[in-house]
């Protein structure tokens, strides 16, 4: 994974200082308004990226194509681009970069035509091989037009001996290492597969008699569509006029699903797992107030993300719950140059406190995590200068110590505040007048584990402590480099 580079627009600090959340993925088959369906799936999961979306449909003839930078509802709510996606089954996909630059040329799905027809391919999550991938394609003679790790996926399939574009893929994927949930389509099918730890989600859902493939379940809730099942790890699902079919043809290790996704990733209203994500981040509110509580007026949720563990902390301390920060929802990540005025104010263009809440109370700050620890600074002294009399904070995460390379934009290790502080010097750092982070037996406890498996954990939790299930083969060989188009801006 290469670090994301830095755009030539206005980052609004409140957004960098959080871990961002992967891509998104919806594919629907065998519905007359697949394009339009999909558009509505990207909206659901726009959490997921923002950063570009794109659409390719087959209408049993043509494959139809539209991307675009930006969100959803800028690139796709219009009948006019709608009506260019014909067909009977469209896939699209929600970018935020991982690897490669934030070019128009990046953007998923990637589509090639092949020996064996049309394929359109999106993934959410990360090859960690795909650099040393890259260069072997590339000395073979393969031709590559971005920088996206997808583009390898489909080198690979279009080199496979294999005589049906199902097995191609299944071919293609054995080569693969890295954490991935994926959706490819070509004219006659829709592919789903997630890698064999199942780091990354994928579900199956039902739409009367269209079957789709998404991230999450709050994208089959937005088109009225049912939840049938997750996809299982390592598992390939088919479908296509005859219905859908599934396989194993992975060897599937103990399950290790990404328990970030829990904390923060996924949309509250979605399940997870088969776990509600807003019990479970309720859950984790009130196992965090059993493990650290302290004397207080008021719990306070650093919006959005810290408010269901909030409600939790407050439920089981008896402490009142409130919205003492206010966020402005209209503020986006490009506002004005930033000059150092604007620096100054940073987070204030997003957040702003509750003073007549505030004033003169001991209030308790939950958050979902800490990564740089400049927005937690920045709340802290938001709340003294509103005239708390004690800021305390309480995070629903353990210190995240270490960088994703599973498919999540992180900072490099030195960047993360845990990995260069104890708490009691983070503590410090942002000014407050006590921190502390749930355990991670804790965390492993409110996910309704008695404990976490130390021989064999039963989430992937790398970033708290370094146990990364998969290989690292870029990073452990040194292949990982800036390609070329990384400078692009189009």
């Amino acid at each position: 994974m290469t670090d994301r580079p830095q755009s030539d627009v206005f980052c609004h600090p409140f957004d960098d200082d959080k871990l961002h959340e992967e891509c998104g993925v919806f594919g629907i088959y065998g519905h007359g308004e697949a394009a339009a369906l999909v558009a509505l799936g990207l909206h659901a999961l726009q959490h997921r990226g923002q950063e570009a979306a794109g659409i390719v449909s087959h209408d049993g003839r043509h494959f139809h194509s539209h991307k675009a930078m930006g969100k959803v509802g800028d690139n796709f709510s219009s009948e006019e681009v709608i009506s260019t996606l014909q067909g009977y089954a469209a896939l699209g996909h929600n970018r935020y970069a991982t690897t490669g630059g934030s070019v128009l040329r990046n953007i998923q799905p990637i589509f090639a035509d092949l020996a064996n027809g049309g394929l359109a391919v999106a993934h959410n999550g990360n090859l960690t091989n795909a650099a040393t991938l890259r260069e072997q394609l590339v000395l073979e003679g393969s031709i590559f037009q971005s920088t996206t790790d997808t583009e390898v996926i489909i080198h690979l399939v279009a080199n496979s001996k294999k005589m049906k574009v199902v097995d191609c893929l299944i071919d293609a994927m054995s080569k693969i290492v890295g954490a991935y949930s994926l959706v490819a389509l070509t004219s006659k099918k829709m592919i789903g597969m997630r890698d064999p730890f199942g780091v990354r989600p994928l579900v199956l859902g039902r739409l009367d008699e269209s079957y789709i493939l998404t991230s999450e379940t709050c994208a089959l809730d937005i088109i009225g569509a049912s939840f049938v099942r997750d996809v299982e790890p390592g598992e390939v699902i088919v479908i296509d006029d005859n219905g859908m079919t599934s396989t194993f043809p992975f060897t599937a290790p103990p399950k290790r699903f990404c328990i970030f996704e829990h904390i923060y990733f996924a949309r509250p209203d979605s399940v997870v797992e088969n776990r509600s994500v807003y019990d479970v981040r309720k859950d984790i509110g009130q196992q965090l107030a059993l493990e650290h509580p302290v004397d207080a007026d008021l719990i306070i949720p650093v919006p959005d993300s810290g408010t269901p563990a909030a409600i939790g902390y407050a439920e089981e301390s008896g402490i009142q719950f409130d919205l003492g920060i206010i966020r402005n929802h209209y503020v986006g990540r490009t506002f004005i140059e930033p000059t150092d005025q604007i620096r100054h104010l940073g987070v204030k263009l997003k957040l702003n406190a509750n003073r007549a809440l505030i004033d003169g109370k001991r209030v308790v700050l939950v958050d979902d995590s800490i990564v740089r620890g400049t927005t937690s600074t920045k709340i802290v002294q938001m709340m003294r200068e509103a005239g708390a009399t004690e800021v305390h904070m309480r995070i629903a995460s353990p210190p995240t110590t270490n960088s994703c390379f599973y498919g999540v934009d992180t900072p490099s290790r030195n960047k993360l505040l845990a990995a260069q502080y104890e708490v009691e010097e983070m503590c410090k750092f942002i000014g407050a007048d006590s921190l502390s982070f749930i355990s991670l037996n804790g965390l492993y406890v409110a996910m309704g584990e008695l404990e976490r498996n130390a021989d064999q954990p039963q989430y992937c939790d790398a970033c708290f402590t370094g146990d990364y299930p998969i290989e690292l083969v870029d990073q452990d060989a040194g292949t990982a480099k800036e390609l070329t188009l990384l400078s692009e801006r189009s």
